[in-house]
């Protein structure tokens, strides 16, 4: 029987998976401490494993003190509840391709570390010098605020000239209805903890930004997916999730979605927005990437009016990801208790940030950046999907702008054990299944083209493809 170091059993046995299911219902919080386990019978239909390899796994729980046994009643968990922990909730991963930890080894990595696995662009194709000079700028301004809080809303400029960006992509949201934040997983966090509960039912796509799931976990509501596909979510899969689970809520992008980099169809926007309405549903659109298109794409919150979305976004991918700042944009009742949650939660949000922000959008820096780096990422995105159909891979969908490729690897290859291969040679890629809850994308990989422009990222692929490649072939030939 497998065990781990510490003497626990591990999930590559039937006791071990009794175990671990039982574990990711406690530390997710749907068994709290005192809460009665499930039966032995009931854990024995539940999982389609023997009677007494249910019992050993109780045993062997109540012998580490994960749960105790009362005669005559049962099982119960134990003591208190244990500190909140997003690795041991969801799908157990290696933890070299857990997208958490993928996260820290991309923020982590030294200069010798590629990684065209990560999620943002090389600090050189942002501007660096005009973020200079609007902090210049902003301190020799003697009506900045460098030293008080900002006002509970956020900069009144910043979020005019927001509401007027805002517009471009068919967003009717005045400065009234605009809440600035500290980035867009703040928006999100904020958000989320106006509209769930937990317990509630929340939907994503499969695949989808690998946040998204670890944000939502922290909120301990139940996560479900519906497969994407290069026009938006599979809408029969969709509406059945709508019918069967009753979400409360769907996290999304519509415009370059991450990771896919598709862009979500007119007929499906419609079409979703009527099951959103028949269903009661709420949807969060995160447009963080909404600046780097070149023609705007179709928005759910253009279509529907912020009625039932709230579109959020943030400046990091495009103009530094130092600078947090980001925005929510809702129905006008929202957003006095969305200031609220805010505040309770943070106090407020930075003020320099919102006007070195400011600064650069009025004096046509950004936008210069911007017709610059899409220049670039126009250029890197031929170049990696070249390259990768070269080394054999096959694009999911071209992207019509942003920084994200989504590629099947030939074969049987599993991305996870790519990844492993990459790193020992200080490449980081990220694996398919980082970003779907599902677990089915293991024969993909995203890749970041902003970040793909090293001969030895291909290198590094190909010699791990052969090397994965030879292990199967043995593998096949033993079997």
């Amino acid at each position: 029987m497998a065990e781990s170091e510490s003497g626990r059993v591990t999930s590559g046995t039937r006791v071990g998976t009794v175990m671990d299911s039982l574990r990711e219902r406690i530390a997710s919080r749907s068994l709290m401490p005192g809460a009665r386990v499930p039966s032995i019978r009931a854990m024995t239909d539940t999982l389609g494993v023997s009677k007494s390899t249910v019992v050993e796994a109780y045993d062997r729980l109540v012998a580490e003190g994960v749960i105790v046994a009362r005669r005559g009643s049962g099982f119960f968990v134990s003591g208190h509840a244990p500190p909140l922990a997003l690795a041991d909730i969801g799908p157990r991963l290696d933890r070299e391709v857990d997208p958490l930890w993928l996260t820290r080894q991309s923020l982590e990595a030294g200069a010798k570390v590629l990684k065209p696995g990560c999620g943002w662009v090389p600090s050189a194709w942002l501007p660096e010098d005009g973020v200079r000079r609007a902090l210049r700028a902003v301190a020799r301004d003697p009506q900045s605020l460098l030293t008080d809080y900002a006002s509970p809303a956020g900069l009144p400029a910043l979020r005019q000239q927001l509401a007027w960006r805002l517009a471009q992509h068919g967003v009717e949201a005045p400065p009234e209805q605009i809440l600035l934040t500290d980035g867009g997983t703040h928006a999100l966090d904020l958000v989320c903890r106006f509209l769930l509960e937990p317990g509630d039912t929340v939907l994503i796509d499969d695949p989808c930004y690998f946040n998204f799931q670890a944000l939502l976990r922290a909120h301990r509501v139940h996560i479900v997916s519906v497969p994407y596909t290069p026009s938006g979510p599979d809408l029969t899969a969709f509406e059945r999730a709508l019918s069967e689970h009753r979400p409360r809520l769907y996290v999304t992008n519509s415009a370059i979605h991450n990771p896919t980099g598709a862009t979500l169809a007119p007929a499906v926007a419609h079409r979703l927005l009527k099951l959103a309405g028949e269903h009661d549903l709420l949807i969060v659109e995160d447009d963080i990437f909404a600046d780097l298109e070149s023609e705007p794409a179709p928005r759910l919150a253009a279509f529907d009016g912020l009625a039932r979305v709230v579109s959020i976004g943030s400046f990091s991918k495009t103009l530094s990801a130092a600078v947090r700042c980001g925005y929510i944009a809702a129905r006008a009742e929202w957003i006095e208790p969305l200031i609220d949650l805010k505040l309770a939660t943070s106090f407020g949000s930075g003020q320099l940030a919102a006007s070195v922000v400011h600064r650069m959008l009025v004096d046509g820096t950004y936008r210069r950046h911007l017709e610059s780096m899409r220049a670039k990422l126009a250029d890197a995105m031929g170049e990696t999907v070249r390259r990768l159909g070269n080394a054999g891979l096959a694009i999911w969908t071209r992207p019509r702008a942003g920084i994200f490729v989504w590629a099947r690897l030939p074969g049987s290859l599993d991305a996870a054990d790519i990844a492993r291969h990459a790193l020992a040679d200080n490449v980081v890629f990220a694996p398919g299944n980082v970003f779907s809850a599902s677990q089915s994308a293991a024969g993909f990989l995203r890749f970041n083209v902003s970040q793909c422009n090293r001969p030895k990222v291909y290198e590094t692929l190909q010699r791990a493809m052969e090397a994965c490649a030879a292990v199967d072939a043995k593998e096949r030939a033993r079997a």
